[in-house]
């Protein structure tokens, strides 16, 4: 197993040096869903649900937090993301709504947490959407698909 790399030789957390590390296209897929009533999807579906366009306001606010992932989360380094691509799409077998983020960046760090917060924050946005009428929404398996460029290579979820 390899060392953590945020924590310093005392293990405090610390932000990793990348000024060493060399430029490379990086991309990194994510995954999630918000698992709902059918009665629920249905409303989004329909295009009835009051607060307005639940997909089309869950992929702006996935897009727009993938930019701020470096507010977020303590640690990450802020990135000029070059590419950031959420789809929220009905799944009636769920059911509910599949949530994927693609992030890419040329730069000297990688781009998973960015497609991370994208689908956590879609996910969060559609269930602020429509708790209203489903307060049982779950969000589940927020995940890394994959990842390439940089020292670790490519990585693809088994």
């Amino acid at each position: 197993m390899t060392t953590l790399t945020h924590l310093d030789a005392t293990g405090a957390a610390n932000m990793v040096d990348v000024s060493d590390k060399e430029i490379t296209s990086r991309e990194a897929v994510a995954e999630g869903c918000v698992v709902m009533l059918a009665e629920t999807l249905a409303l989004i579906r329909q295009g009835d649900a009051k607060k307005g366009d639940v997909l089309g306001t869950a992929r702006l606010a996935g897009i727009m937090a993938s930019k701020k992932t470096h507010d977020l989360i303590p640690l990450c380094h802020p990135l000029l993301i070059s590419k950031v691509n959420v789809d929220c799409v009905i799944d009636d077998q769920l059911p509910g709504i599949r949530v994927r983020a693609e992030v890419k960046v040329s730069g000297q760090t990688g781009v998973e947490m960015e497609a991370l917060t994208a689908v956590s924050i879609a996910c969060l946005t559609i269930y602020d959407m429509v708790k209203a009428v489903d307060r049982g929404m779950r969000i589940e398996n927020v995940h890394v698909v994959s990842k390439s460029g940089g020292r670790s290579g490519h990585y693809e979820k088994p």
